[in-house]
């Protein structure tokens, strides 16, 4: 899988020996660029924006993303909680959407609590809590109920981040809703896009619409989810725009996009060092970073992360020193803990530095302390103001708690 990110932007000039290694380094001006453009596209179709958090869940810039979008989308109790105390009092009104795959009876009253909208991902799901809707609502809890459908229209590169591939467990069919599965249900929510184009938005809905138009008078929403690139430099935002307020005017249903890559597109890197070299075939560079510990979609999607200053590829034999392809591994006992071959701008040595790009989204969200490799460190940078700030330091406590 290849990523469609990377710019470098104001991280080209930064000092990577400001921070300790590993590290996550977030750049506020990147954010806030990102955000602007994503409430121009809200404000220009009037439509709402959601934070998915799932994607990005730095709460110390909650404030930030306050100011600019709707809310934040959670995927179950535990970000619903963090959503209610860090997202939920945005200059907007700090909207809370939460949708699971399955949902615990024990933790669905606190959800109702919190969220504005609780999407399910079955009807039978949604029968068997009913009671618990309505003691939710009797006891003064205001919400809307959702209902996440499966379109049946696959647009995703890599069948397992694509909710419409065969035997998806992710949304209800949609060819076998009936009125019956309709009972009580606010809106829609259908979410099947990864870092994709407008286009394949467009077609989606094209596929959905005959399937559901019987439904959209009883409606008060449609929830078109995430993966949508919106911030990219080359997304079709005019076009994007046109599309979301024609399907507001033919529907005449509240519109909800919930952007979480988008948010944070090309925000943050993470920070590495070089801990030895060797040679087997090829030069090797053993990191502190560890591709299953702190970027595991290199494993799962799998996906070459961009690298900060990487040289061009040319057609010659691999070659040692400055400019050679050179097989970074992580420091953890698993073999396959390989995060790539790059070209460095620097002859790889004990102690340089380095970085990989568009890191802020997923990476920082998934990383774990397993073969007790550390967690990357996390800092806040403004390349406007230069203001750089250490936001969280990871210790031996933080492994050995998540132990017993």
């Amino acid at each position: 899988m290849e990523t469609r990110a990377g710019d470098p932007g104001a991280f080209a000039q930064f000092d990577l020996s400001r921070v300790d290694s590993p590290a996550f380094v977030v750049d506020a001006a990147r954010l806030r660029a990102n955000l602007a453009m994503l409430a121009d596209v809200r404000d220009r179709a009037e439509i709402k924006m959601l934070s998915a958090l799932k994607a990005f869940s730095m709460w110390r810039v909650a404030p930030l993303i306050g100011e600019y979008l709707d809310g934040v989308c959670t995927s179950g109790l535990w970000e619903a909680l963090l959503a209610a105390e860090h997202y939920a009092s945005g200059v907007r009104g700090g909207e809370i959407a939460t949708y699971c795959a399955a949902y615990k009876g024990e933790d669905l009253p606190e959800i109702c609590r919190l969220s504005d909208h609780v999407i399910f991902n079955s009807p039978g799901q949604l029968e068997r809590f009913v009671p618990q809707i309505a003691l939710a609502r009797a006891q003064g809890w205001e919400f809307d109920i959702g209902l996440r459908i499966n379109p049946l229209h696959a647009e995703g590169e890599v069948p397992r981040y694509d909710p419409c591939a065969p035997h998806s467990r992710l949304g209800f069919p949609v060819d076998q809703l009936t009125v019956e599965h309709m009972e009580g249900v606010d809106g829609l929510h259908f979410h099947t896009l990864c870092e994709q184009d407008f286009e394949p938005l467009r077609r989606t809905w094209e596929a959905t619409k005959p399937r559901i138009v019987q439904w959209l008078p009883r409606l008060k929403w449609l929830n078109f989810g995430g993966g949508h690139h919106i911030t990219r430099a080359d997304y079709q935002r005019d076009e994007l725009v046109a599309f979301l307020k024609a399907v507001k005017a033919e529907t005449g249903c509240e519109l909800y996009l919930e952007p979480g890559e988008a948010v944070a597109l090309d925000a943050g890197i993470l920070v590495g060092t070089v801990l030895d070299t060797h040679w087997n075939g090829m030069p090797l560079a053993i990191v502190d970073i560890s591709a299953t510990c702190h970027m595991p979609d290199v494993i799962e999607a799998p996906y070459r992360p961009a690298l900060l200053g990487e040289l061009p590829q040319v057609d010659t034999e691999v070659d040692e020193g400055a400019g050679g392809a050179v097989r970074l591994g992580g420091p953890s006992c698993l073999a396959g803990d390989v995060i790539g071959d790059y070209r460095l701008p620097f002859a790889p040595e004990p102690g340089q530095r380095f970085a990989f790009l568009d890191q802020a989204h997923y990476s920082m969200v998934k990383t774990t302390t397993f073969n007790g490799v550390p967690l990357p460190s996390i800092w806040l940078w403004d390349s406007e103001t230069d203001s750089l700030e250490q936001v969280r330091k990871f210790g031996y406590e933080d492994f050995r708690n998540r132990l017993s």
